[in-house]
């Protein structure tokens, strides 16, 4: 659903205004959206938990697929320093892990890229060049220079 996440960009005034114009539309279409925010949890009350739950998931992911690093500024300890520590440490391998996999996705993405210009460039090689701007360019209606 695009349409939903690019709302969900737009929080709840956005949600709103395409509920009213359902209303105004077709009823049936507006009574639809409603119980899809209802069921979803979009328009609950802040201080529910779905609803917390929802603006957690939304907020997870930031543009271009990567996820936000603030997650761990969250966690709270569990009262097992042993337990904590190694939280702590899965998590900073598995950030280094991903750190390494988008670096790698953005290697193959720029390999990509350069052996696509390259093959750019040897069709473009095979074709035959433009005109040479050196010589002048031949005149059809131009009559031949007798010669002295």
């Amino acid at each position: 659903m695009e349409i939903a996440a690019k709302l969900d960009d737009y929080g709840k005034p956005a949600w709103i205004t395409v509920m009213v114009l359902g209303f105004i539309l077709f009823w049936p279409i507006g009574l639809a959206i409603l119980a899809y925010l209802i069921w979803s949890g979009r328009m609950g009350s802040w201080k529910t938990k779905s609803a917390a739950r929802w603006r957690a998931e939304r907020g997870a992911w930031s543009c271009g697929g990567k996820r936000r690093s603030s997650s761990r500024q969250h966690t709270s300890p569990s009262g097992n320093a042993a337990f904590d520590e190694y939280r702590e440490e899965t998590l900073s391998r598995l950030e280094d892990e991903q750190k390494e996999f988008f670096d790698y996705l953005e290697r193959l993405r720029q390999a990509k890229d350069k052996s696509e210009f390259d093959q750019f460039m040897s069709e473009r090689g095979m074709r035959p060049e433009a005109p040479d701007a050196s010589k002048p360019p031949k005149d059809k209606d131009s009559k031949p220079q007798p010669e002295a």
